[in-house]
């Protein structure tokens, strides 16, 4: 499923005749039709090259704004549970700080601050999203930290930044990255969340949640409009969690 829309992202100049900004105004709110597979808008743009097209932003958005809180997360999470001590309750008071105020009021007050676009969303991500990989790794780490191959390599007198990369980090890995694409699913969710509210990717550049809210006005007469680009997102976030449950099977048996 996620190969699947993967390559409709990528190869979609070669799926579609149309581009995403073509408007014809003389074939405004079409439906479904050999000519425009889903219908055009209420612009006359082609619904079906929207969509595929849209799926480039978001899934492009999605991956870049997690590299920063995913490699910040694991970092920072198994300092914590490596170390402990001090260095557990700096780390922690960070987390404990973000979780006491709601996720996306944080998303909202950040992307207003800085500006409508990709960067206010990975500005926004980069401060909050590596929270949830803080928290599940240093639990695993100060769980790592107890058992003998870790003391084996101190007796050996492996310097502790060593141990942690080249020993912790591969224990923790698999953990990390089956949490990965979760919050992968949830981010996705936040992209559409602010295109949806007009404070994330700005038009004309396709977006599913600004297809989402476009369509809003129409949803009584034109239900597709809102609706495909509403799957599109569901579909995406089931493909996610399938993903990451396979690694975690796989791992698990390994």
């Amino acid at each position: 499923m996620f190969a699947l829309l993967i390559g409709i992202a990528v190869f979609a100049p070669v799926i579609s005749p149309y581009q995403p900004s073509d408007q014809n105004i003389s074939a405004t709110l079409q439906p479904p039709s050999f000519e425009h597979w889903l219908g055009t808008d209420q612009l006359g743009r082609d619904l079906f090259t929207r969509l595929i097209y849209a799926a480039r932003t978001d899934l492009k958005i999605m991956v870049l704004a997690e590299i920063i809180p995913f490699c910040m997360g694991v970092f920072l999470g198994m300092l914590a549970g490596y170390y402990g001590k001090w260095v557990d309750t700096v780390i922690t008071l960070l987390t404990d700080t973000f979780i006491a105020f709601p996720f996306y009021l944080i998303v909202i007050i950040v992307a207003f601050a800085s500006g409508t676009g990709e960067q206010g969303i990975y500005i926004t991500f980069a401060l909050v999203g590596w929270i949830v990989y803080a928290r599940v790794v240093k639990g695993l780490s100060a769980s790592f930290r107890k058992q003998e191959w870790i003391a084996a390599a101190k007796t050996l007198g492996i310097p502790n930044i060593k141990i942690i990369l080249r020993h912790l980090l591969p224990n923790v890995l698999p953990q990390a990255v089956v949490v990965l694409m979760t919050d992968m699913a949830v981010l996705l969710v936040a992209i559409v969340t602010l295109g949806y509210l007009g404070i994330g990717i700005a038009p004309p550049t396709p977006d599913w949640g600004t297809m989402i809210s476009d369509g809003q006005p129409f949803i009584s007469t034109k239900w597709w409009l809102s609706a495909i680009p509403g799957f599109a997102v569901v579909y995406t976030g089931i493909a996610l969690s399938l993903v990451g449950d396979g690694l975690a099977d796989i791992w698990r048996r390994k």
